[in-house]
């Protein structure tokens, strides 16, 4: 017999109550369960199977539309006289066009390089005759090849000049304002050690030893210190920026953690870089950098702004909107998300979610191409009904499913973000997502992936410096070393009266003037 089977109490309600005990613990037992193999399931995915959240539209249809059917036959009569809209499957995503076959042409502005094959003298005579061959035509074909980069050493030659009358008074040319006084890096080379690393994500070392290749040492301070010291003469351009997109009506925003080596302890720790996304288009985009992720980094950096933030549902946003000049907008790829995760858990009621979602995006893509008055206006037609059917389901799945599961933090998500949800139908203006923050974000994770860690705080703010441009540049379709190269030679001299001139939008426009 069991040990336990002798401790149970005698009395029937003793026993009863016990019981309770017992069913209430083992309820509790299930939900751990659950989360954890919730958490097992997710840790799988990230380690072995696809990040990408594409919902193959054959899966939700086969499972959304069981859910809707066994939902419209359980639903109460209506009322005599009251019409209402059922909750139809969605049609399914049309074909993408497949890519065209072949070789696309190489660029035309590409250096060519002839190199011509005649026949061999021995093979000039015709075969059946043999007469001698008259070259009638020929035939091209293109191969893409590659130079390696070289280093060019510029050789500043100033001349003296002297006074043969008096043979008192010698003067010396001037040396061109450099963008480091006394430095050896030319504008060039301080471009290219810029874009390789918050471009192309190359960490500095690497860089040692590409230039190593070339025959040039230079040590990883050095180049530290070059990378300092542009950071310093761009930083101005960066708070332009800034200003920039604090003058829009709508800011994207979203952080991501960056290791920052700390010499009190024995490993680094994790501060943030956030992320701010103007409205105009092509976007202005600007980093912050963080020691912490409270709510002061924000709120300084949006500091008197007024319009429309759109974020996550991080609490440090709250001190904003508190102040009634900043108007919280939600993100639905972040609802989404909830719903995505718990569809290993509770796939037919998290499919029935994804489904209301899709049929928002899929108003989102015919919208995309319309002015902000028409985009509202479509929003409210065929928008908003389906928001009001995803609400009251909402609402019912909130009584039946367990709020510690996957699938009800997910509805609890939802309904305690609701209001900012479904703000962008109040303004064409506004995105149905913040996925653009997010997508100015992963330059920054994949660059973390390199260079693994900043190595201070001053470090982090360099970082924040440079992202901002490198990332305006490749928003605008702009060159970022031919950007980068040119501003730097030009900002020892340039007046500061004219600054703006140097923020990426006016560069191009500028650039695009003159070559017309």
């Amino acid at each position: 017999m069991a040990p336990e089977l002798a401790t149970l109490p005698e009395d029937p309600e003793d026993l009863r109550q016990y019981c309770l005990q017992l069913l209430a613990e083992l309820d509790e037992q299930k939900q751990l369960i659950a989360k954890l193999s919730h958490e097992l399931a997710l840790f799988r995915r990230y380690l072995y199977g696809r990040r990408s959240e594409t919902l193959d539209p054959a899966q939700l249809l086969l499972e959304f539309a069981n859910w809707v059917k066994a939902m419209n036959e359980a639903a109460p009569a209506r009322a005599e006289g009251a019409v209402e809209t059922p909750v139809s499957s969605p049609a399914p995503a049309p074909p993408r066009p497949r890519a065209g076959h072949g070789r696309a042409p190489l660029p035309a502005f590409l250096p060519r390089r002839r190199v011509e094959h005649p026949l061999p003298e021995e093979q000039c005579t015709c075969a059946k005759c043999g007469a001698r061959l008259v070259k009638i035509g020929e035939e091209a074909s293109e191969q893409l090849d590659y130079q390696p980069a070289s280093l060019v050493v510029t050789e500043h030659v100033r001349f003296k000049y002297a006074c043969k009358a008096c043979e008192e008074y010698v003067v010396t040319s001037a040396l061109p304002a450099q963008p480091i006084d006394k430095g050896r890096p030319g504008p060039g080379l301080l471009a290219q050690v810029i874009t390789a690393k918050y471009a192309d994500h190359l960490p500095l070392n690497r860089q040692v030893d590409i230039f190593a290749r070339h025959g040039v040492a230079l040590s990883r301070q050095t180049l530290c210190d070059w990378v300092a010291e542009a950071a310093h003469l761009l930083a101005p351009i960066a708070h332009d920026l800034k200003q920039s997109v604090l003058e829009g009506k709508v800011i994207q925003t979203d952080d991501t953690p960056v290791p920052v080596q700390d010499p009190e302890r024995p490993q680094t720790r994790d501060d943030r870089l956030w992320v701010y996304v103007g409205d105009k288009r092509p976007a202005d985009i600007v980093y912050d950098y963080t020691p912490t992720r409270s709510r002061d980094g924000p709120l300084a950096f949006l500091g008197a702004f007024h319009g429309y933030l759109q974020a996550d549902a991080y609490a440090g946003y709250d001190a904003l909107y508190a102040t009634g000049r900043v108007v919280e907008v939600g993100c639905w790829a972040h609802a989404r998300r909830y719903f995505w995760e718990a569809k290993e858990s509770d796939a037919a009621r998290a499919l029935g979610a994804l489904g209301f979602i899709q049929q928002l995006y899929a108003v989102e893509a015919e919208a995309k191409a319309l002015e902000a008055q028409a985009r509202r206006a479509l929003r409210q037609e065929r928008a908003r009904p389906v928001l009001d059917r995803f609400q009251r389901w909402l609402a019912e799945q909130a009584d039946i499913v367990l709020p510690k599961s996957p699938i009800g933090e997910a509805v609890s998500y939802a309904r305690a973000q609701w209001t900012a949800l479904t703000r962008y139908l109040e303004d064409g203006d506004l995105a149905i997502d913040n996925n653009a923050s997010e997508r100015a974000l992963r330059r920054v994770v994949t660059g973390r992936k390199n260079w693994l860690f900043c190595g201070s705080d001053e470090g982090g703010t360099r970082a924040a410096v440079l992202y901002s441009l490198v990332a305006t540049c490749r928003e605008h379709a702009i060159d970022v070393w031919e950007y980068l190269q040119d501003v730097l030679e030009r900002i020892p001299t340039h007046p500061n009266r004219r600054r703006a001139e140097l923020l990426p939008r006016n560069w191009k426009a500028a650039r695009a003037t003159a070559q017309a």
